[in-house]
C-alpha cells in the first residue's frame, strides 16, 4: 500500500517517526511534513511565499520531505507534485494532544487529512491523547489495522476519519468507539502583560474544552479510555437548516 504521511508538528515529531517505524516495513511509506512546528494553523495554504523542500532520512533508512509550509500545502505539494503516484491513503499524525471537539476548527493535524479528502484520497487523522505520548507505538499499531480496514471498506467521498487515543497500554484501553464531534464551548483566556519598553501585549491561555456525559461524543469517550473515530465531511453545509432558511423570504437589495 502507498500511505503518505504528514504531520503538523514537523518531521523530527516522534508521533510521525512512530507512524513510519510501524509502516516502513510493509508498506511503501513517504513522508511529506513541515520543517518546523505549524500547531494550530487550520486548513491555511501558503499563497504569497514560495515553498521550499528539503531531501531527509528517516532513521537512517527511510526519506521523506520537509516542506516550509502548513500540514496542507504538504498534502496538496505532495500529490500535486512530489510522489511519482497518487498514495492509496494519507495518515497526519500522530499528534501530541488530542483533537476532539471544537479543537478539530483548529488543528493543522485535522487539516492535513482533510486536505487529503479534498484530493480525493482515503485519509486519517490521528492523535494521542497526552503532550508527552509515551505510548505512540500502541497508536501506531491501531492506525496501521485502521488503515488496512479503510483500504478494503473505502471512504465516501469528502470524509476522513478523525482519530484519538489514550495514553496507554494497549491492555488498558477500553475499546474503540464511534463517535461525534463535541460542540462544547471552549472557556478561553487571554494574559495582558507589558514588555520592556512598557507596551501591552496579549498572551492566548490554554483552552479548556468542556464536554458533556453523552458516551457518543468524541471527547467523553477519550476521557472513558477508548478510541475513537469520528468521521468528518468536507461539506459544511447544514442541510438541515437550509430549508428553513429558504422560508425566510429574504428582500433583494
Amino acid at each position: 500500500m502507498r500511505i503518505l504521511l504528514t504531520n503538523d508538528d514537523g518531521i523530527t515529531a516522534p508521533g510521525l517517526l512512530a507512524l513510519w517505524k510501524r509502516l516502513a516495513d510493509c508498506h511503501q511509506v513517504c513522508v511529506v511534513a513541515p520543517d518546523t512546528e505549524r500547531s494550530a494553523v487550520s486548513h491555511a495554504i501558503t499563497l504569497h511565499l514560495p515553498l521550499r523542500v528539503q531531501g531527509v532520512c528517516f532513521n537512517g533508512a527511510g526519506s521523506g520531505y520537509a516542506v516550509s509550509g502548513t500540514p496542507a500545502d504538504c498534502v496538496k505539494l505532495a500529490v500535486l507534485k512530489l510522489l511519482p503516484d497518487r498514495p492509496d491513503v494519507v495518515i497526519s499524525g500522530i499528534n501530541p494532544g488530542p483533537n476532539v471537539g471544537f479543537n478539530l476548527n483548529y488543528s493543522g493535524t485535522v487539516s492535513g487529512a482533510r486536505e487529503a479528502a479534498l484530493l480525493g484520497l482515503p485519509a486519517l487523522a490521528v492523535s494521542i491523547n497526552s503532550v508527552e505520548g509515551r505510548h505512540y507505538e500502541v497508536v501506531a499499531s491501531f492506525a496501521e489495522a485502521l488503515v488496512k480496514k479503510v483500504a478494503a471498506q473505502g471512504l465516501p467521498p469528502g470524509t476522513f476519519l478523525n482519530v484519538n487515543a489514550p495514553d496507554l497500554p494497549r491492555q488498558a484501553i477500553r475499546g474503540v468507539r464511534v463517535c461525534r464531534q463535541g460542540v462544547a464551548r471552549l472557556e478561553e483566556t487571554f494574559h495582558e502583560r507589558k514588555d520592556p519598553r512598557n507596551r501591552t501585549y496579549y498572551w492566548q491561555g490554554s483552552e479548556t474544552q468542556l464536554f458533556g456525559d453523552t458516551p457518543d461524543e468524541d471527547g467523553v469517550a477519550l476521557g472513558q479510555d477508548c478510541i475513537t473515530i469520528t468521521p468528518v465531511r468536507c461539506d459544511m453545509t447544514d442541510y438541515g437548516f437550509m430549508e428553513d432558511l429558504k422560508e425566510w423570504d429574504i428582500p433583494v437589495l
